[in-house]
């Protein structure tokens, strides 16, 4: 191993201060390895007037780290599991997965509001989470909204919205938890597949014990179930086929979201199994539901 390490990071400040949680981490446990953070902005910060199923999904987001990675001007890099692609090269492999943070998803107000008014307008560019929202406020409407997190609040406040719908992982990592005036319960609204788990991705060579402290075996687990459901479905960031698992000491329960394109339609599931059969639950699921069959 060389005695430099490089975290790569989109540059925003929630990925930034994702991002340091690694530096950090290794810092305190490789006192001898110099670690250092590369930032940059990738293709999907960038295009910021379309949505992401007009401009190529969410591997806009992770596009120019890849490359970073391969031209070893970075080690690893760290993501926001949600937004990257179900696809993962394999010589580019997922490492280890932290500790999950809150899944749940976060209703965010315009400043000086205390509720929804009558016909609120919510901004989301989710229709994962659009569909959901649907159901709780059949009389809302939906605009979408891009831009990291500090600039679709600034749009919120501005009075483009009378709300966001926002991961409440997100607000949390950056102490903004004083905006949230709710969170969604897993059952009102189900979350993305990795939602408030971070990634730490790199070439297949490196060195995963450096990582060992860091990863968490739950998360990895849930993330396994999650993505698979996703996978089976061949579910990406403009489906909102999404799922969610709980694990205790039984094992896992993984509830998952059926979306029928054809009309519409969705309808939700869930399955309970043992922790190394992660990725066989989240299949499982995902054929019943399609199959139409209860789950």
């Amino acid at each position: 191993m060389s005695a430099k390490i490089v975290v790569g990071s989109r540059e925003s400040r929630l990925a930034v201060v994702q991002s340091m949680t690694v530096v950090d981490f290794l810092r305190s446990t490789q006192p001898g390895i110099d670690v250092e953070l590369l930032t940059m902005k990738t293709t999907g910060d960038k295009i910021l007037d379309k949505t992401l199923d007009k401009v190529g999904g969410k591997g806009l987001f992770v596009k120019e780290l890849d490359v970073a990675l391969r031209e070893r001007r970075a080690d690893v890099t760290v993501h926001s599991l949600k937004d990257m692609p179900m696809e993962v090269p394999e010589d580019l492999p997922i490492l280890c997965c932290s500790r999950r943070e809150d899944p749940r998803d976060a209703l965010v107000l315009r400043e000086g509001m205390a509720e929804l008014p009558e016909h609120p307008s919510i901004g989301t560019s989710s229709l994962r989470r659009a569909i959901q929202l649907k159901a709780l406020f059949p009389d809302c409407e939906i605009r979408p909204v891009r831009g990291n997190l500090q600039t679709r609040l600034r749009k919120l406040d501005e009075g483009q919205f009378d709300a966001l719908v926002l991961a409440a992982a997100g607000m949390k990592r950056m102490g903004l938890e004083a905006r949230v005036s709710r969170i969604f319960s897993v059952d009102e609204i189900l979350p993305a597949a990795g939602q408030g788990i971070m990634a730490v991705q790199g070439r297949a060579d490196f060195d995963r014990a450096l990582l060992a402290g860091y990863a968490d075996a739950d998360a990895w687990r849930a993330a396994m179930a999650e993505r698979a459901f996703v996978h089976e479905l061949n579910g990406g960031c403009t489906s909102p086929v999404c799922a969610h698992a709980v694990l205790d000491s039984e094992g896992i329960r993984l509830i998952g979201l059926y979306w029928e394109e054809s009309d519409g339609s969705w309808r939700k599931g869930s399955v309970e199994g043992p922790y190394e059969e992660a990725k066989q639950l989240g299949i499982a699921l995902a054929q019943t539901l399609r199959d139409g069959r209860e789950a």
